[in-house]
């Protein structure tokens, strides 16, 4: 899905794929939020990328956080309300409808 920056970013950042599945899970289930795309930095860190409104990609965050950390590592998790559209265009490197 490709992100053109008029809604709320939400990220959230693990080590390993299966607390960044389990976060992506409990992400969209949180809230009314649509997955972006994700990156995974070699065989360690994978971000997970959402989008919606602000409200809801803060609680979808907070709950894939808290979700990552209770089966694994969390490194960072960050919410950006309106990104400049350059970030639009690094997000949706990894877009999932690729």
């Amino acid at each position: 899905m490709k992100y053109h920056g008029e809604e709320a970013l939400g990220l959230v950042e693990t080590v390993g794929m299966v607390p960044a599945l389990e976060a992506a899970d409990k992400m969209l289930k949180a809230a009314n939020v649509e997955l972006v795309s994700y990156e995974n930095v070699g065989s360690t860190l994978v971000t997970i990328m959402i989008k919606g409104d602000v409200a809801a990609v803060r609680a979808a965050v907070e709950a894939g956080a808290e979700a990552a950390a209770a089966i694994g590592k969390l490194t960072a998790k960050n919410v950006m309300p309106r990104p400049i559209k350059a970030v639009g265009a690094i997000v949706s490197l990894y877009d999932i409808d690729k």
